[in-house]
């Protein structure tokens, strides 16, 4: 487990430096992982929440003559980059992600935000806009280091995962310690196992994720979370079959053993699922689609 304490930088191999963020909490474990890439010119990824102390442990984290030259960030959710904006004023490195919180989203999850569903879970950060966009395929490079931007939405529509050699930094779409919450409209179930299917044709060495410890075997783990969605989607349709529910009801019965605070995350989950399973005629909602609509099988 990722045991790091927040005011130490951490090596984790040669040219990749962790400073993990004093933010711990049910949805965020220990706290968010910043990572250093290169030595000299450095790229950060992911600056995380905008905690004075956290960005003083990121400078501190610098060698003597060091410069931040890149900021990236993998998405805008509230423990990942509201930091990046006042990083950015601190060293002048540009901000960079594939844009700001409504960038990405499905078509069925752009109708969903405009019917006023809003996004839930760890938080989204409506402020946020980087310096410059980055497209799917599109590298930074400087002196020892090259990253690559692969778009994948899923956990948020903005989601970036950071390919860098044969490692892959993975934000919150792959991480080892829980699965991710994908919650509409800022989630979306389809894209996020789209999303599972092309990190594991990268065939990469290891995840580096937002939060916890390293990935040591992608391929196992993005297998594991492929069988517990379908796990969860089977437990939905045993469900419904016994007669229409909403995703509030759905949640209730089937996670049985989880904390009470937990439960709307849950029931955002399973919304997802439900919003994935009516888009391939498994179950329809009786009236419009909605966060509070009563589903049935289809």
């Amino acid at each position: 487990m990722n045991t790091t304490p927040p005011a130490t930088a951490q090596w984790l191999a040669a040219g990749l430096r962790r400073v993990l963020a004093p933010n711990p909490s049910p949805m965020t474990f220990r706290g968010t992982n910043s990572y250093i890439v290169g030595e000299g010119r450095v790229a950060v990824i992911d600056p995380g929440p905008a905690l004075p102390e956290h960005m003083d442990n990121l400078l501190r984290a610098l060698a003597p003559g060091e410069t931040v030259s890149h900021i990236l960030v993998t998405h805008s959710h509230v423990d990942h980059s509201p930091l990046a904006a006042p990083l950015s004023r601190r060293t002048g490195a540009p901000v960079f992600a594939f844009g700001n919180s409504t960038q990405g989203r499905s078509a069925v999850m752009r109708v969903l935000a405009e019917t006023g569903l809003a996004g839930g879970g760890e938080g989204v950060d409506g402020d946020f806009e980087p310096d410059v966009r980055l497209r799917d395929g599109e590298s930074l490079c400087a002196e020892g280091w090259s990253i690559e931007a692969i778009h994948t939405p899923g956990h948020m529509g903005n989601h970036l995962c950071l390919r860098w050699g044969d490692a892959v930094f993975t934000g919150d779409h792959v991480m080892g310690w829980a699965s991710s919450l994908v919650s509409p409209p800022d989630g979306d179930l389809s894209d996020f196992m789209a999303s599972l299917d092309r990190l594991e044709r990268l065939r990469a060495r290891r995840f580096y994720p937002g939060h916890g410890a390293p990935v040591a075997d992608p391929a196992a783990r993005i297998r594991w979370l492929r069988a517990h969605r379908r796990s969860r989607e089977a437990e939905i349709l045993d469900a419904l079959a016994a007669g229409p529910a909403d995703s509030a009801a759905l949640a209730r019965r089937i996670y049985r053993d989880l904390a009470p605070a937990l439960l709307p995350a849950a029931r955002r989950n399973v919304f997802a699922h439900l919003v994935d399973l009516q888009a391939r005629g498994r179950v329809a909602p009786e009236g419009r689609l909605a966060a509070d609509a009563v589903f049935r099988s289809a």
